[in-house]
């Protein structure tokens, strides 16, 4: 078995930092509820795009340390890594933003993995070698594959039924709040539904894992 894990959305939850930080800067009004979705749509409607993809850099960069775990998923990988489960993170990002300052969003990415415990020898003990970090949707795909994946957990139905998803991995939809576009992935028949950690644990280690 090795089980795959996508890293943002999926591991790691921006809800609370991007409102915060949309509040900082006087992007949102105190009623936008504090989700990323909720920010992002607001920005879009009011015509401010270009806004939403400075602070996505901002986000996923400088504050990234700032973000939080998505309960009961530090407590997965830990199983995993204590029960001898192959596991790999593999994520799509860039390694700088489209716009505002040049953060290196992979440094980045791997600080929060290890401020977090993911990566530190001490704590849960990931190799730093098992986080693939992939500048394209296209090298995301390929890494799966390469790596030989047997499950794959990820919070995008548009890429877990992409044309070229590995035929033969077990797909995991991470929905931790009710989503139009996870009935559309369940429909199609290619994947399976977890709204949290602890059912990731039942469907794949056959067993909840703490939250």
């Amino acid at each position: 078995m090795l089980v795959g894990l996508d890293l943002d959305n999926t591991i790691v939850c921006y809800d609370g930092l991007f409102h915060r930080l949309a509040s900082e800067r006087g992007l949102i009004p105190a009623g936008v509820p504090p989700v990323k979705e909720a920010v992002r749509d607001h920005l879009r409607t009011v015509g401010a795009e270009d806004a939403w993809t400075e602070l996505q850099g901002t986000v996923y960069g400088e504050r990234m340390l700032e973000a939080e775990p998505f309960p009961g998923s530090l407590e997965f990988i830990r199983s995993c890594v204590e029960s001898g489960v192959d596991v790999a993170i593999v994520s799509h990002r860039t390694r700088r933003p489209y716009s505002g300052p040049q953060y290196d969003l992979h440094a980045a990415a791997r600080g929060w993995l290890k401020t977090a415990g993911v990566t530190d020898a001490e704590q849960i003990g990931l190799g730093s070698d098992r986080v693939y970090l992939e500048e394209t949707k296209e090298g995301k795909l390929k890494r799966i594959a390469d790596l030989g994946c047997t499950h794959f957990v990820d919070d995008l139905p548009e890429f877990l039924t992409h044309a070229a998803f590995p035929a033969a991995v077990e797909r995991i939809l991470f929905t931790p709040s009710s989503s139009p576009s996870a009935g559309d992935a369940r429909a199609k028949g290619a994947v399976a539904i977890a709204e949290s950690w602890s059912e990731i644990g039942s469907q794949v280690l056959g067993a909840p894992t703490p939250r």
